[in-house]
């Protein structure tokens, strides 16, 4: 889990390296960097995914006190945050702002906080809260980056300030099946804490029923390849919901020598396709490589150059700004911007996880300004508008870093080869006078749209593309 805390005897310790890494039971000797393999890409089960009540399966205790983040000495709060600076998300809300769109939070929970006003609980899967109890600071942090309100205090803010955050807690570090600390009676449960594979399914299917656009999922199962994660289950999930026009966005994984994803996907053709990278997998990420059905996001440093700890893989699709991040505090009403480690040192927040965030709130803005848009439409739009490479899309970035301005304002069309392709003209910012100039914005953008097409339509009768 990215940057989990936890109060231990007073002292606040760090719980890992900034992603919520939950889900896979791996013996001992399984875990150890295994040899990169040629595999394909997961293929998902025939038939339904899980339904259940929303409770743990299992009865569970809490094992350690709830913890909270920290703030770096020096910190300027009234300063962009790096990731606003990267994006300028904030110079995308004269587009949209994430109105009438329910973002499903599925993480550790998400504490109440004046700054997410509509935050609505979706239940709980490790305790018996209504979700919207937060012991280990990730889920706080992520729906503060999604959705958190501007303050005339400091400069941060949300990506989609206007959209509404649906909290499901699914699984905490701080507890455990009740009984059995090393969570044994489960096994595809980190020793760590409590949640799996199966109730990351669950929670995915009841935020889905319950009616939101968009699931976060900053989470990620890692194994090594051979070994294999239990995860039938969540891909029925993540297809029922892109089934039901739910875009899903995952965390790409963050490579730790502490966790399960211990070793990094490497490239063995700099110059070739992601989908040859299929031949050099050598660690699995779920639900992340379900790429048909989610948006799996790595994470950029602020120089926009990926970064060391996020994973590599062919299902990479956009990236995110996953460092040095500043969001809310699950304790009290400000803002934080480090953790401590054990040692008890102050460490930046860092992770894939709050990389997938951001998108997650780009999607938001994306569904609000274009709500008959399908989900694989918006998924679409996100990646061709993201700010692609000079050598294209690679594993570690995918198409690029994502262009919240361009997602909404760019025109995008489908070529004769079923592609995408831009036309470079900007659609005209949502007005604010009366309906007839409003008609007539909508004629002009129409017409556009138009000459576009035939445009490319006369390139392709004029040159046609080479066979084979």
């Amino acid at each position: 889990m990215g940057n989990r805390v936890r109060r231990l005897g007073g002292r606040i310790v760090t719980r890992g390296a900034a992603l919520l890494s939950v889900v896979v039971f791996i013996a001992a000797t399984a875990l150890a960097p295994g040899p990169a393999h040629a595999i394909d890409p997961p293929v998902i089960a025939p038939g339904p995914p899980p339904t259940g009540p929303v409770v743990p399966p299992n009865p569970t205790e809490q094992k350690s006190m709830c913890g909270s983040g920290a703030v770096a000495p020096g910190s300027q709060f009234q300063q962009t945050p790096a990731a606003d600076a990267m994006l300028d998300y904030t110079g995308a809300w004269r587009f949209s702002r994430g109105a009438g769109q329910r973002v499903a939070v599925i993480d550790t929970g998400v504490s109440r906080n004046p700054r997410l006003a509509a935050l609505e609980p979706g239940g709980d899967y490790v305790s018996t809260t209504d979700g919207l109890v937060d012991c280990d600071v990730h889920g706080t942090l992520v729906a503060g980056l999604i959705a958190a309100s501007p303050s005339p205090d400091d400069a941060f803010a949300g990506v989609a300030p206007d959209a509404t955050i649906i909290s499901i807690r699914q699984n905490s570090a701080s507890f455990s099946v009740q009984g059995d600390s090393s969570g044994g009676d489960d096994p595809n449960a980190l020793t760590s804490g409590y949640g799996n594979t199966f109730t990351l399914a669950l929670a995915i299917v009841h935020a889905v029923d319950l009616g939101a656009t968009v699931i976060n999922l900053s989470e990620v199962a890692c194994a090594p390849v051979g070994v294999g994660v239990d995860d039938i289950a969540l891909g029925q999930a993540v297809r029922y919901a892109f089934e039901r026009n739910v875009v899903v966005v995952a965390a790409a994984g963050n490579v730790s020598a502490q966790g399960l994803c211990r070793t990094q996907n490497e490239v063995r053709d700099p110059n070739g396709s992601s989908a040859d990278a299929w031949n050099s997998v050598s660690t699995t990420a779920s639900p992340a490589w379900f790429g048909d059905y989610v948006l799996a996001v790595g994470a950029v440093a602020p120089d926009g150059q990926p970064s060391g700890f996020s994973l590599h893989g062919p299902w990479i699709d956009v990236a995110a700004p996953g460092e040095r991040v500043t969001s809310l505090n699950s304790v009290g009403i400000g803002l934080t911007n480090a953790t401590q480690n054990a040692q008890g040192e102050l460490v930046a927040i860092n992770g894939t996880s709050f990389a997938a965030a951001l998108v997650s709130g780009v999607v938001a803005l994306v569904r609000s300004r274009f709500p008959d848009m399908s989900a694989a439409d918006v998924m679409t739009r996100i990646k061709r508008t993201a700010q692609t490479p000079d050598a294209g899309p690679n594993v570690a970035t995918g198409y690029g870093v994502v262009d919240p301005v361009a997602a909404l304002t760019d025109e995008v069309l489908p070529d004769v080869q079923g592609r995408s392709v831009m036309t470079g003209h900007p659609i005209v910012a949502a007005p604010g006078g009366d309906a007839e100039s409003r008609r007539a914005l909508e004629v002009v953008a129409a017409v556009m749209g138009v000459c576009a097409l035939l445009a490319v339509l006369a390139v392709v009768v004029i040159k046609k593309p080479r066979q084979g």
